[in-house]
């Protein structure tokens, strides 16, 4: 079980950032072209996140010239270059599958704004 834990943990990125479902990413695919190697951009809203450790994934919906695509990544995959994280955004449900039905303006979400690490100005001494 140990050895099982072991190969796990070797899999597992560490320099992947904290995001959630709402949040805008741009994941850098690896794409093999014949004998060449690029790094490809799919940039979107991060509509769900499923599993823990190797087998962890999120999927990503953009749209592109009028049609809606999704693409599910795993997050530990060697094909996942990096994820960066564009802009957070404010939800209230961990599944945004909602999100396909809408369109333009409805589709919107609101960006998340976070508290710096010191006190609220608000909060009485």
């Amino acid at each position: 079980m140990e050895k099982l834990d072991a190969v796990r943990r070797e899999g597992l990125k560490v320099n992947l950032p904290d995001f959630r479902p709402g949040d805008t990413v741009r994941v850098m695919v690896r794409v093999r072209e014949g004998d060449k190697e690029r790094l490809q951009a799919f940039e979107g809203v991060c509509i769900a996140r499923r599993g823990a450790g190797v087998s962890a994934t999120f999927t990503v919906r953009k749209v592109s010239a009028g049609v809606g695509v999704e693409r599910i990544f795993p997050l530990h995959s060697p094909s996942v270059a990096e994820v960066e994280l564009v802009r957070k955004g404010r939800v209230r449900r961990a599944k945004l599958y909602y999100l396909k039905r809408l369109s333009g303006k409805a589709a919107r979400i609101r960006e998340r704004q976070e508290a710096l690490g010191g006190a609220s100005p608000d909060a009485p001494a």
